[in-house]
């Protein structure tokens, strides 16, 4: 069952759900559902990455791991864990547990990265003809990619 904790509705409903389910001692799983990124930011990133890849020369993987990740948004992505070891390791996150808003900020700062260090223009989700010609782009350099 999904419950909004800020609609005061869902509040007593969600309270009623639990105790039901404590009195059952019954197994769950409770966890915080984040707003998801829309299909439409995930296809635009999609999109600028293999542009950037096919401008820069690289694979989309070593465009998205490399400089959308790790170089423009490792505050977001990177995380610690500790290992069956006790060791601490580093692990970068997937971009699908990032909210709207980061998401947003995500591809902001790897458009304003790109243009000024790498020397590459990504185009604005608002700009049609220049997000054809990045596809199209993509389609012809796609066995490098």
């Amino acid at each position: 069952m999904l419950f909004n904790l800020q609609n005061e509705y869902d509040v007593p409903k969600f309270k009623q759900y639990v105790n039901k389910l404590f009195k059952e001692r019954a197994v769950v799983e409770v966890k915080r559902k984040n707003p998801a990124r829309t299909l439409a930011q995930n296809s635009y990133l999609h999109l600028l990455l293999g542009y950037f890849g096919t401008q820069y020369g690289c694979s989309l993987d070593e465009a998205k791991l490399d400089y959308y990740k790790r170089t423009c948004n490792r505050d977001l992505f990177e995380r610690k864990a500790t290992n069956k070891l006790g060791k601490e390791v580093t692990y970068l996150r997937s971009s699908a547990e990032l909210t709207t808003a980061e998401m947003s900020l995500s591809i902001d700062r790897f458009r304003n990265w790109s243009a000024s260090v790498a020397g590459i223009y990504l185009p604005a989700a608002n700009e049609q003809q220049m997000l054809v010609y990045a596809q199209q782009e993509i389609e012809r350099n796609r066995e490098f990619i």
